[in-house]
Parts: C-alpha cells; sequence; structure tokens
C-alpha cells in the first residue's frame, strides 16, 4: 500500500531566496531602473534566505515538498533563470518538482508557505504559512511548526 505524505508548496522569492536584498541592490545601482527584476540575469545569483536550503531539505525527508513561484511577466527570462537557480541549490531532483504558476490558489496540497498574497495565497485550500509574519518570521519557526524543533 503507498502511504500518502501531506504535500507542502515553498515558495521562492522571500523564502528561499534574497529577493529583497537584490532588488534594493539594483535600485541603488540604477535609480532609473524601477524593475531590476526584469534584468537579464536577475534571479540567477539570489542568495539564499538563512536557513532556507538545509530546512527545505529537512522538511522534504518527511513531506512532499515542491517549489511554487509566481514568474515574473515583465521578463520572460524569469522562468529559465529561477530553473537554474533551483538547479543550482538543489540539483535536478528538486528542479523536476518546480511550479510556476500565476495563481497559487489553483494549486492543491496540504500547505504553502509564502511572504507575499499577492498571487491569490488566501484562497489556497490548505493551510497558508505567511513567512516573514508572527509566528514565522524566519525558517526556525517554520520547522518548529512542523515538530522539527521543540
Amino acid at each position: 500500500f503507498k502511504i500518502l505524505m501531506k504535500r507542502i508548496y515553498v515558495d521562492m522569492d522571500g523564502v528561499l531566496c534574497n529577493f529583497a536584498k537584490a532588488f534594493n541592490a539594483g535600485r541603488l545601482r540604477d535609480p532609473e531602473q524601477n524593475f531590476p527584476q526584469s534584468q537579464f540575469g536577475f534571479w540567477m545569483d539570489l542568495e539564499p534566505i538563512e536557513g532556507a536550503i538545509d530546512s527545505f531539505n529537512a522538511l522534504s525527508r518527511v513531506f512532499d515538498v515542491w517549489i511554487l513561484t509566481k514568474p515574473s511577466f515583465d521578463n520572460l527570462n524569469s522562468f529559465s533563470e529561477k530553473a537554474y537557480w533551483v538547479n543550482k541549490w538543489f540539483g535536478p531532483q528538486v528542479l523536476r518538482k518546480l511550479i510556476m504558476c500565476r495563481d497559487k490558489s489553483l494549486v492543491i496540497g496540504d500547505y504553502l508557505i509564502d511572504d507575499t498574497t499577492l498571487a491569490n495565497q488566501l484562497n489556497f485550500r490548505g493551510t497558508f504559512i505567511h513567512f516573514g509574519q508572527e509566528g514565522f518570521e524566519n525558517w526556525l519557526k517554520v520547522l518548529q511548526y512542523f515538530a522539527f524543533i521543540k
């Protein structure tokens, strides 16, 4: 028989990788550029959020964990650059579990870990974990929620 694992979707920008730091650095370099994320290469070298890689891997040992990210439609390179980033930090096995979707309420799962509500996350039919907000300020708090750490 097959044991059904709980499914967790994890956002990229602001949850796995530090979008804000790269965005702010891009604005400092070129104040005329309002959308640094529209520039070629923006997503390829984003720094991971502290604890994100290890936490994702820890959760993956117990849950069916996928990456669910909203691509930038102002920069079609974001599709391949985000895939490049996932492959760089997690390898081809996780790359196969990368979903890009504009409306995150369309996916079916048990949990969604995301830092924003701008892609219809509040209508996700599972449990929405608002990363960076009270109770889920960082990856340590997320792991505590899933009973990895007391």
